[in-house]
């Protein structure tokens, strides 16, 4: 390592770079400028002896200087590295992510679904207008239109907002109500009377063997031929071996030495069910006479009818009408028509009655054979309303 000049060495310093050198140096080691003097000899041989390194310039920055500097380098390698990253996403070549490793899914046992049954519509009636309909001259009165359509005359009174007696008159337009539906009543486990006496007869199941035939087989057994024919749905007087037939024994011929049996009683007939008229159905003194109608109960027999009741519950002492018929009407006598101005509040029913024998007077004395109807009321005015005298 090379020694550094003594003080006592004459120097000479860079006028360019302010470097030190010897007194006969013709040029700066360090920026190169050269100087016009000449080295003597003196300094030349100094040199010779002692060469001296050049030193590097030094630079010195207080720490606020630093810190400032630090701070620009990093922001300029912020903006640098923005305008790559940038550049990388616009037009360079795309950053391909890291792909990340896709979970499995476990499968998990799902249930059957259950089945839902579709909602059930409930039917809801829809209601409709009512009719329009023109008085003709063969129309006598209120009643006759009512039952003419099926409907109440309370029904018509309230729908065209009339007086109690209902006048009417040719030409007059009314508002003829559609019937309100019926409801048929529940089916009964009663037998038809055909079927009942059917069921009620004892009968003695055979087997038709050879030689047998229907007559043998009627006086073997007492019953005549066309009781087993209809009891077995025949049509022939042949029978064939092996066929089953039931042998009517409430059919047998009666025996001349023996009692009279005593017939079997068939099981009570089903209630009828009213038809006109309408429940709450007004007459008025127009209407000469009532006629009464139900639905029949099956083919009657002989000493059997329908006992009709019909009662005035508005008379002080309730008035009653009592009758019996075999058909399925009644008209109700004008003589049971009230006698003054009031609307009278009748009832009326039916019952199956059978007779069962005769009175004192000869008169048949009738016992109940099925259940009773329905109790429906009318309303009939039989005095004309007078008029409020005008003053």
């Amino acid at each position: 390592m090379n020694q550094e000049p003594t003080s006592s060495s004459k120097t000479k310093v860079c006028p360019t770079c302010g470097t030190r050198l010897s007194e006969n140096a013709a040029r700066c080691l360090v920026c190169g400028t050269e100087f016009n003097a000449q080295p003597g000899p003196k300094a030349v041989k100094q040199t010779q002896k002692s060469v001296q390194a050049s030193r590097m310039p030094e630079i010195t920055l207080s720490l606020p200087a630093a810190i400032g500097v630090l701070a620009v380098v990093i922001i300029v390698a912020a903006v640098i590295m923005f305008f790559v990253l940038r550049t990388g996403a616009g037009g360079g070549t795309p950053l391909t992510p890291a792909e990340s490793p896709t979970p499995t899914v476990t499968a998990t046992a799902s249930l059957p679904p259950t089945a839902t049954l579709p909602p059930t519509d409930v039917p809801t009636p829809t209601p409709i207008p009512p009719e329009n309909y023109t008085v003709s001259a063969s129309d006598g009165s209120c009643s006759q239109i009512a039952f003419n359509f099926g409907i109440s005359v309370q029904s018509i009174i309230i729908e065209n907002n009339l007086p109690s007696t209902c006048p009417i008159s040719v030409g007059q337009v009314l508002k003829i109500p559609y019937p309100t539906a019926t409801i048929p009543p529940a089916a009964t486990s009663t037998s038809l009377p055909v079927d009942a006496t059917k069921q009620a007869c004892e009968t003695v199941p055979i087997t038709v063997q050879d030689g047998d035939t229907l007559s043998s087989i009627s006086l073997n057994y007492a019953v005549p031929m066309a009781a087993i024919k209809e009891f077995n749905g025949l049509t022939t007087d042949n029978v064939f071996v092996g066929s089953n037939l039931l042998i009517p024994l409430c059919m047998r011929a009666a025996d001349p030495n023996k009692p009279t049996p005593t017939a079997t009683i068939p099981p009570p007939y089903p209630a009828s069910n009213l038809l006109l008229p309408a429940d709450g159905a007004a007459f008025t003194l127009a209407n000469d006479i009532v006629t009464l109608q139900w639905a029949s109960v099956g083919t009657l027999r002989d000493g059997e009818a329908y006992q009709v009741t019909v009662e005035d519950v508005t008379a002080n002492q309730t008035h009653r009408l009592t009758d019996y018929v075999t058909d399925t009407k009644f008209i109700v006598p004008t003589s049971f028509r009230p006698n003054d101005n009031v609307a009278h509040v009748l009832r009326w029913w039916v019952t199956p009655v059978r007779q069962s024998g005769t009175d004192e007077q000869g008169q048949p004395i009738w016992v109940a054979s099925g259940a009773v109807s329905e109790k429906r009321v009318f309303t009939w005015v039989g005095v004309a309303v007078a008029g409020t005298p005008v003053p």
